[in-house]
């Protein structure tokens, strides 16, 4: 649909002859959907994850630790266990569906509100890797203007919104379905830092879960999916450039945008020095914010007021409760 733009004083008139007549018509057509490349990476991410999280099911019920995968040529990603019994994908599906679907609830927050403002996007691409969850995660790509602050805050924290409410529904479940580690069971390779909305919930959960402190807890692969959830959220959270949390900052206060974004660079580049992770994570977020430099979001004009600064407040409660400073411990991973 497009909008016509009354005349006023910053958009002057152009005079046109009486006798002037169109020589044609041009037609701007719509650019297409690429169904088949969502269909398609939608299809190997499904199979990706259930790679991985057949294993995952496999060692909990089994009393070994989540990530471990055997001799495999690619490390946690156990591809020649599962071809050589391609059954076993079935075990795959309680972690798979989580994951796909907290990851599809984030990036339709962000879907549907573009659609409600007008804002050409396309359909979630799913990201599919030989890693220990099999996939990189979603993306949507924003093809129109965001034409004021306000939209751009609605579709920039409707994505972690909808993603935080399902992760936070599936840790619930997955924590009751969760069980004591055996005493028999070996260290794991790879273990998880818990955020806090993890101690949280574990903590209004019935004495027989609650009584078992997490680090004793064998994580059912559900708990898995749901902390990659949170994991997600909070890196999206982060207010820098062109992640969720920057598009907030900037419709809230564009004028500090900039340094804001870069001190959240220096903060992890302070992270990296204990967790290597964060390194990688500081330059992807500088490059963001070199992107963001470039191009002007939105108008700098309007306030955000009202509800909106209370979905401000909560999205800072909802980093404070996903984010975690030692993401993953193990070997190369821990703190120097």
């Amino acid at each position: 649909m497009s909008e016509i733009i009354p005349p006023s004083s910053s958009h002057p008139v152009l005079a046109v002859p009486e006798n002037y007549r169109p020589m044609g018509v041009l037609v701007v057509r719509k650019p297409k959907q690429r169904y088949w490349l969502h269909i398609l990476l939608l299809v190997v991410t499904i199979f990706t994850t259930l790679v991985a999280g057949a294993r995952m099911q496999f060692n909990f019920d089994h009393d070994v630790p989540n990530f471990s995968a055997g001799d495999e040529m690619i490390a946690f990603f156990p591809l020649g266990w599962i071809l050589a019994a391609p059954a076993r994908l079935l075990l795959g599906i309680p972690f798979s569906a989580t994951l796909l679907t907290i990851l599809l609830a984030h990036e339709m927050g962000h879907y549907l509100f573009c659609r409600y403002y007008g804002v050409r996007a396309t359909l979630p691409f799913f990201l599919p890797a030989p890693t220990l969850i099999g996939t990189l995660g979603a993306v949507i790509r924003v093809k129109g203007p965001i034409r004021s602050r306000a939209a751009l805050f609605d579709i920039g924290i409707a994505g972690p919104i909808a993603g935080f409410v399902v992760a936070l529904a599936a840790l619930i479940v997955a924590l009751l379905l969760s069980k004591p580690a055996v005493a028999t069971m070996a260290g794991p390779d790879l273990e998880l830092g818990y955020p806090l909305i993890f101690h949280l919930v574990h903590r209004l959960l019935p004495n027989r879960i609650a009584l078992v402190p997490l680090s004793r807890m064998a994580l059912h692969p559900i708990a898995v999916a749901a902390w990659v959830g949170m994991f997600a959220t909070a890196l999206n959270l982060l207010p820098s450039g062109q992640l969720d949390g920057g598009h907030m900052v900037y419709a809230l206060w564009p004028r500090a945008h900039r340094w804001v974004s870069w001190m959240v660079v220096l903060f992890l580049v302070y992270l990296g020095w204990h967790f290597v992770g964060w390194r990688l994570w500081a330059a992807l977020v500088a490059a963001t914010n070199i992107v963001s430099w470039r191009r002007q979001q939105t108008p700098d004009e309007g306030r955000i007021r009202g509800f909106r600064l209370g979905l401000a407040l909560l999205s800072l409660l909802m980093l404070a409760l996903t984010f975690t400073l030692l993401p993953f411990r193990g070997q190369g991973f821990g703190w120097r």
